[in-house]
């Protein structure tokens, strides 16, 4: 079997509101013989991975997974489970997983994931250990797993991150990896606040910088009178031995910039010691600072926006003796506590053997070989980081004022918003001057495990205290509406944007023609999907995110966001079937759905009430539900009425909205300039959706009233949608009607305000659409234009050229054996085909795949000049 291809998805998805990944696979032949029959398939793999057998599997019972094994499963679902159980291995807790089949021998599978890189190399050993176990042969599975281990542990979120991310979840904020790194941003757009461990995004640089150089934060915090250890920087032995004696024995030695305790030889009580341990530090570290050693506790003080949030009492790791067990066995054991990990993503640290645990011991002429007595503590190192080890015990509520005002004064001296302030003393209630207490150094990016996970003691919320310093006043994201549906998410995505703009907000829009911050367009393109999602949510200029989010980005992607405040449906009909796995009206549905299931407990959902499909799939949302339709009747709008909730429809003519049972007029549909003297009544559905989310927005209705009233059909406002031009006295209408219903649509609207003149369509489809689909529109097209040119995409979408247009031509031609036809594949030409085929007078509509070259063609020559807009859509919008 072999991998096809990995599909990463990040957020909620259409398989879950969980991080998966889907993995197409080709099973070569193996698709349908089960597990049973490979021989010793089933006895190697439950040996290798032993943690299946914990696995109910879908007949939910103890050990279902191995029954399903012995009874004879299939090679898909037997890799989806091993992916499952390999994660479990590792630590990472996730249980779900399905496979399906594609067709044949391929296959794919769904498998949750926490940790992006650890799953690809996961799904790889997967697909690696079936082979091996249907061939027989070896495959070195714990030597893989040990370099998978590895990965998990450079992109597992650490402590501190967790525990900052924990407390955005409280406030119900997203958080957001930035690429592969350990950096995180928490909120969207100008809410969006970075942090990199406990660093915030207010944190000074320059402060950072300091508190690197031990020598220089020594030497800023005696300018402010705070007590820290004598000493200097040693350049070399006559040096180090001419400053211990002028600050007399014991003495520590430890790199001018380090971090975590490394390097630091503490309590140096003669001349030997301190020779062999400054020769020993040279081999690794350049700059030495010799310093006083004081005797007493080792405290770390939590500042964070220069108030002293956390005190712990840190102590360093030691054994007690059973007076059987040497020290190296009594470490191994106390290294099995599963609260200790090999790094920071345990409440505990592991205890290292290495250069610096031993020479403790041997200070105290001890090896790892040595048996402790019943009841002997030894000690293991002589620094108290948690990261070498050690322990903490919260001591918040024991330091004094003045012991307060210290380390809120250090910080403030470096320009710290946010550290820890290593303190040695012998009491911290007791104020450092008068309990011979000293400052040992200042520290950025300060870990904060010590204080949620403290061995005795209360707990302390630190990862609230800096989300909440992160943030001006109460920390809050921005709002984020996404527009989804077959047709109108352009629209009524640009129609959003208008209102909020004019209300005087930053507004971050894409579209399938764009992104843009607010009328400035920063990409063009297609950009309806995850990336250019993500491109808006990470602007900090941004106050508003209105997404269009449409049916590709779901299923390839996924949703770029986690939470909407108000997600829209337009209507749900045939397009894209037959394309990624979507094969029907129902399966589209379902996609399009997941727009409306991420939706915040206390947002909206924005229905049609009108559209068969859309109706479908409304329990699926537990969001308050905003229905709108085209008339008051509607079942679903009387419900919403009667429950006192939020409605949209037509009354009189008018766009109305009833919300707890009062009523409110927006606009009248003929005065709606993006409805044409209301003949274009799919505008005037898709005004409803924009209306129903702007009042899910909570935006004031006369804001969305005078909104409405000066977004119209040029192209400034609504481009490539009924864009309609003067040119050599023929109307030119551009339009991006690519389905049957879009050409239904725009049809119908042509037909009302055509009069006695020709109406000539300019058409095409997308060469991935089903043949059927072009059958259709063909038949629309030959019952409704006078003349017919038929033109192709640049893109033909594996066509070969030619291929679309034959089809349309035959439908066209079966409908109506006499229709004046012509075939133009460059849509260009295609126009001007169409306009010599015209009168004076005559309407033509071009269903365009590339705009701008048409406008270019349009403006070309002198003669011909854009005259801005349709004359009689001038004159009527005048008398508005």
């Amino acid at each position: 079997m072999k991998i096809i291809q990995k599909r990463i998805y990040e957020g909620q998805n259409i398989y879950s509101h969980k991080k998966c990944i889907r993995i197409d696979m080709d099973l070569e032949g193996y698709s349908e013989i089960p597990s049973k029959d490979i021989p010793n398939f089933n006895f190697n793999l439950v040996n290798i991975i032993p943690e299946l057998k914990n696995h109910r599997c879908g007949i939910d019972e103890e050990g279902g997974f191995v029954k399903r094994l012995k009874e004879g499963t299939y090679l898909a679902h037997i890799c989806e489970h091993t992916m499952i159980a390999m994660q479990n291995n590792l630590g990472i807790d996730v249980a779900y997983g399905k496979a399906r089949e594609i067709k044949g021998d391929m296959y794919y599978i769904i498998v949750q994931y926490e940790y992006k890189n650890t799953i690809l190399e996961v799904a790889n050993l997967a697909i690696d250990l079936m082979n091996s176990l249907i061939a027989q042969n070896p495959i070195n599975f714990d030597g893989r797993m040990k370099i998978i281990q590895n990965i998990l542990q450079n992109e597992q979120m650490g402590a501190t991150t967790k525990a900052i991310c924990d407390a955005a979840r409280e406030y119900k904020l997203p958080v957001m990896q930035l690429g592969d790194s350990t950096i995180y941003q928490i909120g969207y757009g100008k809410a969006g606040r970075i942090i990199e461990a406990s660093i915030g995004n207010k944190t000074s640089c320059v402060g950072v910088d300091i508190s690197c150089d031990k020598l220089l934060t020594k030497q800023l915090l005696q300018t402010q009178n705070i007590p820290v250890a004598d000493g200097s920087k040693v350049l070399n032995l006559i040096g180090l031995l001419q400053e211990a004696e002028r600050i007399g024995y014991p003495v520590v030695l430890k790199p001018q910039c380090g971090n975590k305790g490394q390097g630091v030889i503490l309590n140096i009580k003669d001349q030997k010691q301190l020779v062999d341990a400054y020769i020993n530090l040279r081999k690794n570290q350049k700059d030495i600072i010799l310093e006083k050693y004081f005797e007493g506790s080792d405290y770390r003080v939590c500042v964070v926006n220069y108030k002293v949030v956390a005190v712990s009492l840190r102590i360093a790791p030691y054994v007690i003796g059973n007076g059987k067990d040497s020290l190296r066995m009594l470490i191994e054991v106390l290294n099995k506590d599963p609260l200790r990990g090999e790094d920071h993503e345990k409440a505990l640290t592991k205890i290292k053997i290495d250069a610096e645990l031993i020479s403790c011991l041997s200070k105290r002429g001890l090896e790892l070989n040595y048996i402790p007595e019943e009841g002997e503590k030894i000690l293991l190192r002589e620094n108290a980081n948690l990261s070498t080890g050690g322990i903490a015990i919260d001591c918040t509520d024991e330091i004094c004022e003045e012991n307060i005002e210290s380390c809120i004064n250090a910080a403030k001296t470096l320009g710290l918003d946010i550290c820890g302030v290593d303190i040695c003393a012998k009491d911290i209630s007791v104020p450092l001057k008068d309990n011979n207490g000293v400052v040992l150094e200042i520290n950025a990016a300060p870990g904060i495990r010590m204080h949620h996970f403290p061995s005795k003691g209360k707990r302390r919320n630190v990862g609230k205290a800096i989300l909440e310093t992160l943030y001006d006043e109460e920390p809050k994201n921005i709002p984020v509406i996404s527009i989804t549906g077959t047709n109108g998410k352009t629209t009524t995505t640009r129609l959003i944007s208008h209102v909020l703009r004019k209300m005087g907000s930053n507004v971050g829009m894409t579209s399938t023609d764009g992104v843009y911050l607010n009328e400035k367009c920063i990409h063009k393109g297609d950009d309806s999907g995850f990336n250019s999602a993500r491109s808006i949510l990470m602007n900090k200029d941004v106050d508003v995110a209105v997404l269009e989010t449409a049916r590709g980005g779901l299923v390839k992607r996924g949703l770029a966001y986690e939470l909407a405040d108000v997600a829209i449906i337009t209507n749900i009909t045939n397009d894209h079937l037959g394309l990624d796995g979507i094969n029907s009206i129902e399966e589209l549905s379902f996609t399009k759905a997941l727009v409306g299931e991420a939706v915040k407990d206390d947002g909206f959902v924005v229905v049609n009430a009108d559209d068969k499909y859309s109706k479908t799939v409304i329990n699926r949302f537990t969001a308050e539900k905003i229905y709108f339709a085209k008339d008051k009747k509607n079942p679903l709008i009387q419900e919403n009425i009667a429950n006192g909730k939020i409605a949209v429809f037509v009354e009189d003519d008018k766009i109305c909205v009833i919300n707890n049972k009062k009523k409110y007029e927006i606009v009248a549909t003929r005065k709606l300039p993006i409805s044409y003297n209301g003949t274009l009544e799919y505008n005037i559905e898709n005004a409803m959706a924009a209306c129903a989310g702007l009042v899910g927005l909570e935006v004031d209705y006369c804001m969305i009233s005078k909104g409405f009233m000066d977004f119209g059909l040029k192209n400034e406002d609504n481009s490539g949608r009924f864009n309609m031009y003067n040119y050599l006295n023929r109307r030119v209408i551009l339009d991006y009607a690519h389905n049957i219903e879009g050409y239904r649509a725009i049809i119908s609207s042509l037909r009302k305000i055509k009069g006695d003149n020709d109406l000539i369509g300019v058409i095409g489809i997308p060469g991935d659409r089903k043949d059927d689909i072009g059958y259709a529109i063909g038949e629309i097209c030959a019952n409704n234009f006078d003349k017919i040119v038929i033109k192709e995409d640049k893109d033909k979408r594996g066509r070969k050229s030619g291929e679309i247009a034959d089809i349309l031509e035959k439908s066209i031609l079966k409908t109506n054996k006499n229709a004046n036809l012509k075939i133009c594949l460059d849509e260009v030409q295609a126009l001007k085909y169409a306009i010599d085929m015209s009168n004076k007078g005559d309407m033509i509509v071009v269903f365009y795949e590339k705009l701008d070259s048409l406008l270019e063609f349009i403006n070309e020559e002198p003669n011909k000049q854009l005259d801005t807009f349709d004359e009689e859509y001038k004159q009527y919008s005048n008398t508005l």
